[in-house]
């Protein structure tokens, strides 16, 4: 089972991102403080889950977690500063939406700015590691599901709601045939041969 949290004597919160390597929606982040009392065995990382599972914890975390946020960082925002601040940007975003104030952040990942004065610990592939993490994965995966969700009735063509927004041939395959839409990260290489589409 994974450990509760990093920082065992404080008040921790854990926050992830999802959508990170996506064609297409937000990027998506999570923080979620833990009662210290909190125990699960299903509880992982969001991409070891079913969708049945993910859905079912989320319940359960909202349900029983000490407070949570979650942030939605649209397309624009990621072009204009990129896809690493976006996630940061998401991440810190979430912490000032939970109403109790944590005293120390776990970081899934390497990468994190600074967060006020609150002292912060990176820890890679730390959604399989804590908790307050996992916890954090599965609120940003299925928010951004969600979202994914209710823009594929915009636009069916791309097949968002099984692909998320992630560089499926499929995707590809419809960005070619239709072009881009709204929802599109134009800063992305949304077609491998971009390149050599733009030196013909």
């Amino acid at each position: 089972m994974l450990e509760l949290k990093y920082h065992k004597d404080l008040i921790e919160c854990g926050t992830d991102e999802a959508g990170r390597g996506c064609l297409a929606g937000p990027v998506t982040a999570a923080a979620v403080i833990l009662k210290d009392d909190f125990k699960n065995k299903l509880m992982n990382d969001s991409k070891q889950l079913s969708e049945k599972n993910r859905d079912s914890l989320r319940i359960l975390i909202e349900e029983e977690a000490l407070c949570y946020g979650v942030s939605h960082v649209m397309m624009e925002e990621i072009d204009e500063i990129n896809i690493l601040n976006a996630s940061i940007l998401g991440m810190h975003r979430s912490i000032e939406q939970l109403s109790t104030s944590p005293e120390h952040i776990a970081v899934d990942g390497n990468k994190f700015k600074p967060y006020q004065e609150i002292p912060h610990q990176c820890v890679i592939k730390g959604d399989g590691k804590y908790l307050n993490i996992a916890a954090a994965s599965i609120l940003a995966k299925t928010y951004r599901d969600e979202f994914m969700a209710k823009i594929h009735e915009e636009y069916p063509m791309y097949n968002w709601k099984q692909n998320k927004g992630y560089p499926t041939k499929q995707h590809r395959e419809a960005i070619k045939k239709y072009g881009i839409t709204k929802y599109h990260r134009k800063s992305f290489r949304l077609l491998p041969e971009q390149l050599s589409l733009q030196l013909e």
